[in-house]
């Protein structure tokens, strides 16, 4: 993306707000949302877009890394008995949880008048 040009991304309405790059990372999912990461790239082959891994975990409130929660089920190749280890790797990796590391300027945005109009009752 070139500057000035803005990309739309959809969250959950509940996801919390994206933190300040340096301050404790909280789960927002802007940065998932916006592009892949490496982990993404080399393991998924995914090199644009929103990361398909990228998880709303309902009951934490937050989203999850999908690679580092359950990666047999994005590596079929991955044994389940490897899992905790190949996580541990890719989380120390991507520094996962650690600090927000995106510059990205998130900005909430209301809902296009015509779905806010469907919701009203007739």
């Amino acid at each position: 993306m070139h500057a000035g040009d803005a990309q739309v991304i959809w969250l959950h309405r509940q996801a919390p707000p994206k933190p300040v790059a340096g301050q404790a990372c909280n789960g927002c999912g802007v940065c998932c949302a916006t592009e892949p990461c490496p982990v993404a790239s080399v393991f998924l082959w995914q090199y644009r877009g929103s990361c398909r891994a990228l998880i709303w975990a309902p009951d934490a409130g937050r989203y999850l890394c999908g690679m580092l929660t359950q990666p047999a089920r994005y590596l079929r190749w991955l044994p389940q008995r490897g899992e905790a280890w190949f996580s541990r790797r890719l989380a120390r990796w991507i520094a996962a949880e650690t600090v927000c590391d995106s510059t990205v300027s998130a900005e909430l945005q209301a809902e296009p008048a015509s779905s806010q109009a469907e919701n009203f009752p007739k």
